[in-house]
């Protein structure tokens, strides 16, 4: 189609671009803006249900099937293809032909009004949906385990003093006591050591 024939043609620099693919640029922009330029017929639009599509809002719709709007919006914003700017606004404003632009701003802040209404709603719901799952995990989660072993009197095992001995390990590590447990043992220097 029409975009197709404009994509291959578009992206080239100017280096690369014949003359022929110019004229076919302009050509294919003539014939848009030609067939844009086409009055609406009464007769034709009287005969149609209310509700139903005009002409123009049809050719309108395949020209955005077709990706001619972006491609449109890429000629008028391309700095190296200015020489397309007339064209591409005429386009434009054949387009808009039949709204005001009363009309058209306020549309797009009604969309815009919902669409961040929408936005909002959608967040919160996923906010609550984030809490609801953080609060299961915490529900799920297991309580944290203390290292504490707990502290115990070794009665009749007399420590620095008077006072009864107090173990601070488990209870299964009772079996192995010994006045040394915790403490790093003595390194004896190597010129000290038994042969």
């Amino acid at each position: 189609g029409l975009g197709g024939a404009l994509t291959a043609l578009s992206p080239q620099d100017w280096e690369q671009r014949q003359e022929e693919d110019t004229l076919l640029i302009e050509r294919i922009l003539l014939l848009v803006r030609n067939v844009l330029h086409v009055p609406p017929d009464p007769t034709e639009e009287q005969q149609g249900v209310d509700g139903d599509a005009s002409v123009h809002d049809r050719v309108l719709w395949a020209l955005h099937i077709s990706g001619m709007d972006d491609l449109l919006k890429f000629l008028a914003s391309a700095q190296v293809e200015q020489q397309w700017a007339l064209h591409v606004l005429e386009i434009i404003s054949l387009m808009f032909r039949d709204q005001s632009p009363e009309e058209l701003a306020a549309l797009g802040q009604r969309t815009a009004g919902a669409e961040h209404g929408e936005d909002t709603r959608e967040l919160e719901s996923l906010r609550q949906r984030e809490l609801a799952e953080k609060r299961a995990r915490a529900l799920q989660r297991p309580s944290r385990h203390s290292r504490f072993g707990g502290s115990y009197v070794l009665q009749g095992l007399k420590s620095i003093g008077d006072r009864d001995t107090v173990f601070h390990k488990g209870l299964h590590n009772l079996k192995s006591y010994t006045h040394d447990l915790g403490k790093e043992p003595r390194r004896v220097p190597r010129h000290r050591q038994a042969a």
